[in-house]
């Protein structure tokens, strides 16, 4: 009988997931790897893993996104957050969200299987090199609210997930088929969302999303 921990691995660049599952097996059953945000869901679903590994990056629903739903449809599931991304308003939104670690990509090898065992005790991890930067930013911002800017606050879950559709280059159809949604509701939200944020271009939206981690760049 396996005794290991499940891990449920979501990220879509290829040589790092293999990385990953190589460092992972001696003490972890890994279940499966997702190239994408909306797989992740569906996978959890059928899997339901002690712990999933999420990088924020991921298409066709960004990763903290993608855990917001995880968390609150599956609440036993723990969530580990594993990126490029140290800056501080990514850091904030994913423990303000609920996950239970926070793991640079480039901290990996050293961290990785050390965060892991935390989260499966019930502690919280965040890479050393971010933790005394969320540290010191709760010192300045004790506010209940969240703040302004910073992945898309202005915007709400279905906006982000139409506009990072659309950032990835998918027409009005397509991201009507990914969302199961009409063509005529897309657009009302695409032109709700470009004059929420004073846009007027496809590259400029784009340009957004990038800066809010909503689309994975390669």
């Amino acid at each position: 009988m396996n005794t290991k921990p499940s891990i449920l691995l979501a990220d879509d660049h290829v040589l790092v997931a293999q990385g990953i599952q190589k460092l992972l097996e001696p003490e972890f059953e890994l279940q499966r790897i997702v190239p994408d945000g909306r797989a992740l869901l569906k996978a959890v679903e059928e899997c339901q893993p002690d712990v999933v590994i999420v990088d924020i990056s991921l298409p066709l629903l960004n990763g903290l996104d993608a855990s917001r739903q995880i968390l609150k449809q599956n609440p036993a599931v723990k969530v580990l957050i594993l990126t490029m991304h140290s800056e501080q308003n990514f850091v904030t939104e994913a423990l303000r969200i609920g996950v239970s670690g926070y793991v640079l990509k480039q901290s990996v090898g050293s961290e990785l299987v050390q965060a892991l065992k935390e989260v499966l005790n019930g502690k919280t991890f965040v890479s050393p090199i971010v933790a005394d930067r969320e540290t010191h930013s709760q010192g300045e911002e004790d506010t209940e609210e969240a703040p302004e800017g910073g992945f898309a606050h202005t915007l709400s879950l279905r906006q982000r997930e139409v506009l990072q559709l659309v950032a990835e280059g998918k027409s009005i159809k397509e991201v009507a088929a990914v969302l199961n949604l009409s063509i005529k509701t897309v657009e009302f939200h695409k032109t709700r969302i470009m004059r929420q944020l004073g846009m007027r271009s496809a590259a400029q939206l784009t340009k957004y999303a990038i800066a809010n981690g909503l689309i994975a760049l390669h």
